[in-house]
Protein backbone atom coordinates (compact mmCIF):
# COMPACT_ATOMS: atom_id res chain seq x y z
CA UNK A 1 0.00 0.00 0.00
CA UNK A 2 1.07 3.27 -0.97
CA UNK A 3 0.68 5.88 1.75
CA UNK A 4 -0.24 9.59 0.06
CA UNK A 5 2.04 12.74 2.25
CA UNK A 6 0.68 16.08 1.63
CA UNK A 7 3.11 19.10 1.21
CA UNK A 8 1.28 22.34 1.14
CA UNK A 9 4.47 23.65 1.05
CA UNK A 10 7.24 22.63 -0.41
CA UNK A 11 9.89 21.05 1.34
CA UNK A 12 13.82 20.27 0.75
CA UNK A 13 15.02 17.81 -1.92
CA UNK A 14 16.52 15.76 0.90
CA UNK A 15 13.20 15.22 2.49
CA UNK A 16 11.14 14.29 -1.09
CA UNK A 17 13.69 11.95 -1.68
CA UNK A 18 13.51 10.12 1.26
CA UNK A 19 9.62 9.54 0.99
CA UNK A 20 10.29 8.60 -2.65
CA UNK A 21 12.83 5.95 -1.52
CA UNK A 22 10.46 4.37 0.93
CA UNK A 23 7.78 4.51 -1.33
CA UNK A 24 5.12 7.39 -0.30
CA UNK A 25 3.54 9.34 -2.83
CA UNK A 26 4.10 12.76 -2.62
CA UNK A 27 0.59 15.31 -3.09
CA UNK A 28 1.98 18.91 -3.90
CA UNK A 29 -0.48 21.18 -2.48
CA UNK A 30 -2.48 23.97 -4.49
CA UNK A 31 -1.18 26.31 -1.51
CA UNK A 32 -1.26 27.13 1.93
CA UNK A 33 -4.43 28.36 3.07
CA UNK A 34 -7.04 26.82 4.99
CA UNK A 35 -9.53 26.20 1.91
CA UNK A 36 -6.64 24.57 -0.05
CA UNK A 37 -5.71 22.16 2.63
CA UNK A 38 -8.91 21.10 3.00
CA UNK A 39 -9.13 20.68 -0.02
CA UNK A 40 -6.19 18.70 -0.71
CA UNK A 41 -6.42 16.61 2.15
CA UNK A 42 -9.11 14.59 1.89
CA UNK A 43 -7.49 11.52 0.85
CA UNK A 44 -4.34 11.97 2.32
CA UNK A 45 -2.74 9.75 5.04
CA UNK A 46 0.06 12.22 6.52
CA UNK A 47 0.77 15.79 5.86
CA UNK A 48 4.24 17.72 6.62
CA UNK A 49 3.73 21.10 7.93
CA UNK A 50 5.78 24.60 7.20
CA UNK A 51 4.23 27.97 8.43
CA UNK A 52 0.11 26.77 7.46
CA UNK A 53 -2.12 26.92 10.34
CA UNK A 54 -3.69 23.47 10.75
CA UNK A 55 -6.82 24.39 12.22
CA UNK A 56 -10.06 22.69 13.40
CA UNK A 57 -11.42 22.56 9.94
CA UNK A 58 -8.80 21.24 8.25
CA UNK A 59 -8.41 18.57 10.88
CA UNK A 60 -12.40 17.74 10.28
CA UNK A 61 -11.99 17.13 6.81
CA UNK A 62 -9.21 14.55 6.79
CA UNK A 63 -10.40 11.42 7.74
CA UNK A 64 -7.41 9.43 6.43
CA UNK A 65 -5.09 11.55 8.29
CA UNK A 66 -3.04 9.64 10.75
CA UNK A 67 0.14 11.60 10.97
CA UNK A 68 1.03 15.42 11.01
CA UNK A 69 4.99 16.00 11.02
CA UNK A 70 6.15 19.77 11.91
CA UNK A 71 8.50 21.09 9.61
CA UNK A 72 10.60 22.76 13.00
CA UNK A 73 10.72 22.73 17.03
CA UNK A 74 7.41 24.92 17.38
CA UNK A 75 3.83 23.40 16.96
CA UNK A 76 1.84 26.33 18.39
CA UNK A 77 0.08 26.72 15.06
CA UNK A 78 -1.86 23.57 15.29
CA UNK A 79 -4.79 22.96 17.08
CA UNK A 80 -3.93 19.89 19.20
CA UNK A 81 -7.09 19.38 20.66
CA UNK A 82 -8.51 18.88 17.23
CA UNK A 83 -5.43 16.64 16.20
CA UNK A 84 -6.26 14.30 19.53
CA UNK A 85 -10.24 14.32 18.92
CA UNK A 86 -9.78 12.91 15.22
CA UNK A 87 -6.54 10.56 16.60
CA UNK A 88 -4.28 12.53 14.73
CA UNK A 89 -0.46 11.98 15.89
CA UNK A 90 1.54 15.25 15.74
CA UNK A 91 5.46 15.22 15.75
CA UNK A 92 8.17 17.61 15.38
CA UNK A 93 11.86 17.83 13.56
CA UNK A 94 13.46 17.82 16.87
CA UNK A 95 17.01 19.74 17.24
CA UNK A 96 17.20 20.05 13.26
CA UNK A 97 16.83 23.92 13.30
CA UNK A 98 18.88 24.06 16.85
CA UNK A 99 22.09 25.34 15.58
CA UNK A 100 20.37 27.80 13.40
CA UNK A 101 18.56 29.09 15.76
CA UNK A 102 21.55 29.30 18.36
CA UNK A 103 23.84 31.07 15.81
CA UNK A 104 21.28 33.67 15.36
CA UNK A 105 20.73 34.59 19.10
CA UNK A 106 24.50 34.67 19.20
CA UNK A 107 24.58 36.94 16.17
CA UNK A 108 21.55 39.43 17.75
CA UNK A 109 23.39 39.58 20.73
CA UNK A 110 26.81 41.19 18.73
CA UNK A 111 24.69 43.17 17.03
CA UNK A 112 22.89 45.06 19.50
CA UNK A 113 26.11 45.02 21.43
CA UNK A 114 27.53 47.28 18.95
CA UNK A 115 24.81 49.29 18.86
CA UNK A 116 24.92 48.29 14.94
CA UNK A 117 21.02 49.60 13.69
CA UNK A 118 22.06 53.30 15.41
CA UNK A 119 25.40 53.11 13.67
CA UNK A 120 24.20 52.88 10.39
CA UNK A 121 20.89 55.28 10.82
CA UNK A 122 23.72 57.74 11.32
CA UNK A 123 26.91 56.34 9.68
CA UNK A 124 26.13 59.10 6.59
CA UNK A 125 24.84 61.64 8.22
CA UNK A 126 27.64 61.61 11.18
CA UNK A 127 30.19 59.44 10.76
CA UNK A 128 32.11 60.95 13.67
CA UNK A 129 28.97 60.43 15.56
CA UNK A 130 28.48 57.10 14.06
CA UNK A 131 32.13 55.57 15.12
CA UNK A 132 32.95 57.33 18.51
CA UNK A 133 29.65 58.63 19.96
CA UNK A 134 27.19 55.82 19.67
CA UNK A 135 27.82 53.57 22.90
CA UNK A 136 28.95 50.12 22.46
CA UNK A 137 30.18 47.11 24.17
CA UNK A 138 31.84 43.78 24.29
CA UNK A 139 29.67 40.37 24.73
CA UNK A 140 33.28 39.29 26.97
CA UNK A 141 32.67 39.40 30.78
CA UNK A 142 29.07 40.28 30.62
CA UNK A 143 26.55 38.25 32.04
CA UNK A 144 23.88 36.00 29.32
CA UNK A 145 20.74 34.73 30.77
CA UNK A 146 18.67 32.08 29.54
CA UNK A 147 15.15 31.65 30.14
CA UNK A 148 14.49 27.47 28.81
CA UNK A 149 18.02 25.40 28.51
CA UNK A 150 16.08 22.76 25.46
CA UNK A 151 18.32 21.76 22.67
CA UNK A 152 18.80 25.34 21.60
CA UNK A 153 19.63 27.31 24.96
CA UNK A 154 22.52 24.28 25.88
CA UNK A 155 24.38 25.24 22.25
CA UNK A 156 23.40 28.99 22.69
CA UNK A 157 25.28 28.75 26.23
CA UNK A 158 28.13 26.86 25.09
CA UNK A 159 28.99 29.22 22.12
CA UNK A 160 28.57 32.27 25.00
CA UNK A 161 31.10 30.19 27.40
CA UNK A 162 33.65 29.03 25.01
CA UNK A 163 33.37 31.68 22.20
CA UNK A 164 32.49 35.21 23.76
CA UNK A 165 34.03 34.56 27.63
CA UNK A 166 30.42 35.51 28.60
CA UNK A 167 29.44 34.17 32.44
CA UNK A 168 25.81 31.93 31.67
CA UNK A 169 23.46 31.47 34.03
CA UNK A 170 19.66 29.84 33.40
CA UNK A 171 16.53 29.00 34.57
CA UNK A 172 14.31 25.79 34.02
CA UNK A 173 12.23 24.36 36.01
CA UNK A 174 12.42 21.04 33.99
CA UNK A 175 16.19 20.68 33.58
CA UNK A 176 17.74 17.57 35.61
CA UNK A 177 21.01 16.49 36.04
CA UNK A 178 24.17 18.36 36.87
CA UNK A 179 24.95 21.23 35.08
CA UNK A 180 28.18 21.62 32.77
CA UNK A 181 30.98 23.83 33.53
CA UNK A 182 29.88 26.10 31.00
CA UNK A 183 25.65 26.74 32.98
CA UNK A 184 25.37 27.76 36.33
CA UNK A 185 21.41 27.06 36.78
CA UNK A 186 19.46 29.07 39.17
CA UNK A 187 16.68 28.24 41.02
CA UNK A 188 14.68 31.80 41.25
CA UNK A 189 13.42 32.98 37.54
CA UNK A 190 13.53 36.44 39.06
CA UNK A 191 17.49 36.04 39.26
CA UNK A 192 17.48 35.75 35.59
CA UNK A 193 16.20 39.22 34.95
CA UNK A 194 17.99 40.87 37.42
CA UNK A 195 21.30 39.63 37.29
CA UNK A 196 21.82 39.26 33.23
CA UNK A 197 23.22 41.29 31.17
CA UNK A 198 21.48 39.73 28.19
CA UNK A 199 18.08 37.88 28.72
CA UNK A 200 17.74 35.15 25.93
CA UNK A 201 14.67 33.24 25.54
CA UNK A 202 14.54 29.46 24.50
CA UNK A 203 10.53 27.95 25.53
CA UNK A 204 7.93 26.86 23.76
CA UNK A 205 4.84 28.92 23.21
CA UNK A 206 2.17 27.20 26.21
CA UNK A 207 -0.40 28.38 28.57
CA UNK A 208 2.21 29.26 31.29
CA UNK A 209 4.94 31.25 28.86
CA UNK A 210 2.25 32.63 26.81
CA UNK A 211 3.02 36.51 28.08
CA UNK A 212 5.20 35.77 30.99
CA UNK A 213 7.93 38.54 30.22
CA UNK A 214 5.85 41.09 30.88
CA UNK A 215 6.10 44.76 32.93
CA UNK A 216 7.22 42.80 36.18
CA UNK A 217 10.09 41.26 34.34
CA UNK A 218 11.25 44.46 32.59
CA UNK A 219 11.17 46.41 35.94
CA UNK A 220 14.08 43.69 37.53
CA UNK A 221 16.08 44.18 34.32
CA UNK A 222 19.04 46.44 34.33
CA UNK A 223 18.60 49.55 32.57
CA UNK A 224 21.89 48.24 30.52
CA UNK A 225 20.34 45.05 29.20
CA UNK A 226 18.88 43.69 26.49
CA UNK A 227 16.46 41.08 25.81
CA UNK A 228 16.96 38.43 23.02
CA UNK A 229 13.87 36.24 21.90
CA UNK A 230 14.11 33.67 19.18
CA UNK A 231 11.60 31.66 20.42
CA UNK A 232 7.95 32.69 19.80
CA UNK A 233 6.58 36.11 20.02
CA UNK A 234 3.84 35.63 22.02
CA UNK A 235 6.05 34.82 24.78
CA UNK A 236 7.03 38.29 25.43
CA UNK A 237 3.84 40.76 26.35
CA UNK A 238 4.89 43.54 23.30
CA UNK A 239 2.94 46.57 24.69
CA UNK A 240 5.08 45.82 27.77
CA UNK A 241 8.25 45.41 25.82
CA UNK A 242 7.77 48.97 24.40
CA UNK A 243 6.49 50.75 27.41
CA UNK A 244 9.78 49.72 28.87
CA UNK A 245 12.25 50.33 25.71
CA UNK A 246 10.42 54.09 25.46
CA UNK A 247 10.71 54.67 29.28
CA UNK A 248 14.92 53.58 28.64
CA UNK A 249 13.81 50.49 31.65
CA UNK A 250 16.40 48.42 29.35
CA UNK A 251 19.15 49.59 27.13
CA UNK A 252 17.31 46.95 23.82
CA UNK A 253 16.06 43.84 22.25
CA UNK A 254 16.73 41.40 19.14
CA UNK A 255 13.55 40.17 18.28
CA UNK A 256 13.77 37.55 15.75
CA UNK A 257 9.73 36.87 16.24
CA UNK A 258 6.91 38.94 17.21
CA UNK A 259 3.64 38.75 17.90
CA UNK A 260 1.93 39.22 15.05
CA UNK A 261 3.38 37.28 12.26
CA UNK A 262 3.96 38.70 9.06
CA UNK A 263 5.49 42.12 10.67
CA UNK A 264 3.11 44.72 10.63
CA UNK A 265 4.43 47.59 9.06
CA UNK A 266 2.78 50.37 12.20
CA UNK A 267 4.86 48.04 14.66
CA UNK A 268 6.72 50.51 17.26
CA UNK A 269 9.18 48.30 17.16
CA UNK A 270 10.15 48.83 13.69
CA UNK A 271 11.27 52.44 14.35
CA UNK A 272 13.06 51.75 17.27
CA UNK A 273 17.22 52.43 16.82
CA UNK A 274 17.51 50.25 19.42
CA UNK A 275 16.04 47.35 18.24
CA UNK A 276 16.35 44.97 15.87
CA UNK A 277 13.32 42.22 14.48
CA UNK A 278 14.12 39.88 11.48
CA UNK A 279 10.57 37.97 9.73
CA UNK A 280 11.46 34.63 12.00
CA UNK A 281 14.79 33.85 10.30
CA UNK A 282 15.76 31.50 12.94
CA UNK A 283 15.36 27.91 11.10
CA UNK A 284 15.39 29.39 7.62
CA UNK A 285 19.37 28.20 6.94
CA UNK A 286 19.58 25.19 3.86
CA UNK A 287 20.99 23.13 6.26
CA UNK A 288 18.56 23.29 8.95
CA UNK A 289 15.73 23.18 6.14
CA UNK A 290 17.33 19.88 4.99
CA UNK A 291 17.59 18.44 8.30
CA UNK A 292 13.70 19.47 9.18
CA UNK A 293 12.65 17.88 5.76
CA UNK A 294 14.82 14.58 6.69
CA UNK A 295 13.24 14.78 10.12
CA UNK A 296 9.65 15.16 8.96
CA UNK A 297 10.27 12.48 6.64
CA UNK A 298 11.86 9.83 8.68
CA UNK A 299 8.87 9.97 11.45
CA UNK A 300 6.35 9.32 8.94
CA UNK A 301 8.11 6.59 8.04
CA UNK A 302 8.62 4.90 11.60
CA UNK A 303 5.23 5.32 12.15
CA UNK A 304 3.56 3.99 9.29
CA UNK A 305 6.54 0.74 9.64
CA UNK A 306 5.30 0.33 13.11
CA UNK A 307 8.16 2.20 15.26
CA UNK A 308 7.60 5.12 17.37
CA UNK A 309 8.45 8.74 15.88
CA UNK A 310 11.25 10.14 17.94
CA UNK A 311 9.78 13.39 18.34
CA UNK A 312 6.23 12.98 19.10
CA UNK A 313 5.12 16.09 21.43
CA UNK A 314 4.71 15.81 24.93
CA UNK A 315 0.83 16.54 24.78
CA UNK A 316 0.65 13.39 22.64
CA UNK A 317 3.11 10.73 24.29
CA UNK A 318 0.31 8.62 25.91
CA UNK A 319 -1.01 8.17 22.08
CA UNK A 320 1.63 6.38 20.86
Amino acid sequence: MSYKVLLPQPILPEGYEYLRQHGYEIVDGRGFTEQDIIEDIRDCDAMIVRTAKITRNILNAAPKLKILARHGAGYDGIDLDAARENEVLVVTAGGANSISVAELAIFYMLYCSRNFKAVLNHYIEDYRYAKMGIPKTELSGKTLGLIGVGNIGVLVAKKAFYGFDMKVIAYDPFFKGEAPEYLQIVSERDDIFKNSDYVSVHVPAAKDTIHSISDREFELMKDTAYLINTARGSIVDEPALIRALEAKKIAGAGLDVLEKEPLDPENPLLKMENVLTAPHIGGATKEAAARSSVSCAEAIDDFFSGRTPKFVIPEMRDMI
